[in-house]
């Protein structure tokens, strides 16, 4: 049982690295003056789900479930 609370703890740790890495990769919700002109609706405002931000935003999300669900299993006191 303590051979899986260390692949756990390992696996808790690579999920907090990528996470971190992920979230600095992203750019900030403040679209500036942009928003006001409307520069917002362009291909790029319309579609943003299917770009790289958009796979990012899907991926950071999936990693933040992943880090809640080995925080609470790692802090079961089962091990």
């Amino acid at each position: 049982m303590e051979a899986l609370r260390v692949v756990l703890t390992i696996i808790f740790i690579l999920i907090c690295i990528a996470l971190t890495v992920l979230v600095l990769m992203q750019e900030g919700k403040s679209a500036g003056l942009g928003s006001i002109s409307g520069a917002a609706e362009t291909y790029w405002g319309k579609n943003k789900g299917r770009s790289m931000e958009g796979l990012l935003v899907k991926i950071t999300k999936i990693l933040a479930v992943l880090f809640m669900l080995v925080a609470v299993i790692l802090n079961l006191n089962v091990f």
